[in-house]
């Protein structure tokens, strides 16, 4: 008897403390999360500029999407997948020819064939586009489009250039062969 109950406790441990360490972890997610900076040097950690967005990808499994099949065109977009991006600025900037004081901005953007309307938003933790609301809206840029035919970039991607002025970058935008330019100063006189 004693045998028994002794058993059925060990059991039931075995069982507790394999359910407890059999956590299943969800896959990698088809549009990951990543972020630009600039500057982009990981070993500087006095950043002016951070966005953190999603990758949706053109091509998933056998399915060929194109760019302007997710991103409509005159359509207000989340700018990425998932969570409408946040880019933070840390120091007062001058974005595409617009003051911005310095802060956290989801950023959605209006494609369009020859330019993308870009919109830096106050309301923060959006999913999507689904609750944006212009009334929020804190600057509305115009940047024209270019094409890279050399380079097609399956993933939805954001990177900063680096300029020979530290105080300057340009954000660029790209999917497939569209890209997307806006510059960007910081400490401007507000």
């Amino acid at each position: 008897m004693k045998k028994n109950i002794f058993l059925s406790i060990l059991l039931t441990s075995l069982f507790v403390v394999s359910n407890s360490t059999a956590q299943k972890f969800p896959s990698l997610d088809k549009s990951p999360l990543d972020i630009a900076a600039f500057p982009s040097s990981y070993k500087n950690a006095d950043k002016n500029i951070r966005i953190t967005y999603s990758r949706p990808q053109l091509t998933k499994g056998d399915l060929k999407r194109k760019v302007y099949s997710l991103a409509k065109p005159s359509k207000v977009w989340r700018t990425g997948a998932n969570e409408t991006p946040e880019i933070v600025f840390y120091k007062d900037a001058n974005f595409g020819g617009k003051k911005v004081k310095a802060g956290t901005y989801s950023l959605l953007t209006i494609p369009g064939k020859n330019e993308w309307t870009v919109i830096l938003n106050k309301n923060l933790n959006q999913w999507g586009h689904y609750t944006y609301d212009d009334n929020a809206d804190v600057s509305r840029i115009i940047a024209k489009t270019s094409h890279n035919k050399e380079e097609h970039l399956e993933a939805f991607s954001i990177a900063f250039t680096n300029e020979t002025a530290e105080n300057m970058t340009k954000m660029i935008m790209g999917w497939g062969s569209v890209r997307v330019t806006i510059p960007i100063t910081f400490n401007p006189s507000m």
